[in-house]
């Protein structure tokens, strides 16, 4: 009897919608980014969910939590929303899934973006999730390799490329270690840029000068999100060719972005969000893969630095900012 009780008490908790006609459900959303980095992704979460009939104020409400770069804020704000009881929680990145991971083991959680869930351990397998979390995965580790291929493409004899990440950040240095076997493939040698926070950045980019790099890969990272600006400012001043896979970063002056498009995500989020408040087992739900990539070139920052873009990677451009 004990440990029927027990497996009762860390199953999943379902809200079954449609047996509660009239409830309001809340959904926490939790992330590591700020509100004003999350407003376009958060308005097509809310679209995706009015596109399957669910409305703020009407049936819904949705608690919002922001670390706005702080990731040692987020167990206090996971614990926040589990304090509150809602009745699903849906974490923008890897950091914020881990920490709702953290904070609950019966709270549905929806991952709108994780870089590995499987390697860094907040699902078992993606067919069959398992536990309180499904969702969608960024495969950001995986599309390293093709971000360090578009560098080699657009600069001629490329040989050696900085690499800025974060050894504190499970999804930054999952994506460190895949650089590397692409990396040997293209003939190209990977200098460590450690950086754990905004205040490392300069003097990442001096030891990028003495190191004489021809281009510079920024890693997946909250740290590298929240100061946009300042890294394509600082690329360009040293003249680097520079990719990073979230297309902010070219409107924000960067010179190239590949990677899914994450207002898609936060859209196709909505439909596991549905099916959880409508009584499905989030460990049964597979998680699913981006279906949508960008190629974003800021061909303004290009001139800028003296660089041409081929034309055979310009056709292949989804937004070409001039």
């Amino acid at each position: 009897m004990l440990f029927l009780l027990g497996a009762t008490a860390l199953a999943p908790r379902v809200a079954h919608a449609d047996a509660q006609p009239g409830a309001v459900h809340r959904i926490g959303m939790l992330s590591s980014f700020s509100t004003a980095d999350t407003a376009p992704w958060n308005q097509a979460f809310r679209n995706g969910l009015r596109e399957l009939g669910w409305t703020e104020g009407k049936n819904i409400h949705i608690e919002y939590r922001h670390a706005d770069g702080k990731d040692d804020r987020l167990p206090a704000l996971a614990a926040e929303l589990v304090g509150l009881r809602v009745d699903v929680i849906v974490a923008a990145v890897t950091p914020d899934a881990l920490a709702a991971k953290r904070a609950t083991r019966t709270i549905p959680i929806v991952m709108a973006g994780a870089s590995d869930p499987i390697a860094v351990g907040l699902v078992e397998n993606l067919a069959r999730p398992g536990g309180n979390i499904t969702g969608l995965s960024r495969m950001t580790a995986e599309l390293a390799g093709k971000r360090l291929e578009l560098l080699k493409e657009m600069v001629p004899g490329l040989s050696r490329v900085a690499v800025l990440w974060n050894p504190q950040s499970a999804t930054s240095t999952l994506a460190w270690k895949e650089l590397q076997q692409p990396a040997r493939q293209l003939g190209i040698r990977l200098h460590s840029l450690e950086v754990r926070s905004g205040n490392d950045l300069d003097s990442a980019f001096v030891d990028a000068a003495r190191a004489c790099v021809g281009a510079l890969f920024i890693g997946s990272d909250p740290v590298f999100f929240s100061n946009l600006r300042r890294i394509a400012g600082l690329a360009a001043r040293n003249r680097l060719p520079s990719i990073f896979h979230v297309t902010e970063y070219t409107d924000a002056g960067g010179l190239v972005a590949y990677g899914p498009d994450r207002a898609d995500i936060f859209r196709r989020a909505a439909a596991f969000v549905d099916k959880v408040l409508k009584g499905a087992n989030p460990g049964d739900l597979p998680v699913e893969q981006p279906t949508k990539l960008e190629l974003v070139i800021n061909r303004k920052t290009a001139k800028e630095i003296g660089l041409t873009i081929p034309q055979n990677v310009l056709f292949r451009a989804d937004r070409v900012i001039e």
